[in-house]
């Protein structure tokens, strides 16, 4: 698994999103089932969301939340989701 970086993103509809990551692939993803827990509530407002920019090479917010890029970018499971 390469490491890659998020190069472009356009927000497209509450909680969907188009990514560009650095090995030029590009996927369009509901984000919605990763946007739990405390720090996404305010992600979940969809004003709030349309704020979504790349900081680090990874989607993030204002306030600091942010998603993990390789777990985007190869459908694997968030460490958050795992018993």
């Amino acid at each position: 698994m390469k490491l890659v970086d998020v190069t472009a993103l356009t927000v497209r509809e509450t909680y969907r999103v188009r990514v560009t990551f650095s090995d030029t692939i590009t996927k369009e993803i509901d984000l919605e089932p990763y946007l739990s827990g405390p720090i996404f509530l305010p992600v979940r407002e969809p004003a709030f969301f349309r704020q979504a920019l790349i900081s680090d090479g990874a989607i993030s917010w204002p306030n600091g939340a942010d998603l993990d890029t390789p777990v985007l970018r190869y459908g694997l499971t968030p460490a958050a989701w795992e018993s």
